[in-house]
């Protein structure tokens, strides 16, 4: 099992949620975060005064899924997320070394 956790942009999250679906992986965890990388801070304009912001907003998803799936998961984030702009986000894939359902005891496999 593997973890993924994708950092998108806020916009991209409905399209991504829709492709995760189709390919059979409705649950998953969306949690809004801060931060950056290359796009570093980006300069924007209120009442007339420009401001830096420094820490920009984004959405973390994080899902198990099976090793066979990882690469699916990924063509469909990558393809989904993308707008070709700096800022698109980064998918980082992790190891599970265990799952277990907390209602059923279902364990590993049986447990995603």
């Amino acid at each position: 099992m593997k973890k993924i956790e994708a950092i998108i942009r806020p916009e991209r999250l409905r399209a991504i949620r829709k492709a995760l679906e189709e390919l059979s992986y409705p649950g998953m965890t969306i949690t809004e975060v801060t931060g950056h990388g290359k796009q570093e801070a980006v300069t924007q304009q209120w009442r007339g005064k420009e401001y830096k912001v420094e820490l920009l907003p984004k959405i973390k998803i994080e899902i198990v899924v099976l090793d066979e799936d990882v690469g699916r998961m990924l063509n469909a984030i990558v393809r989904t997320a993308r707008t070709g702009e700096t800022g698109d986000g980064k998918i980082f894939v992790l190891p599970v070394e265990a799952a277990v359902r907390v209602r059923t005891g279902d364990k590993n496999e049986n447990a995603i």
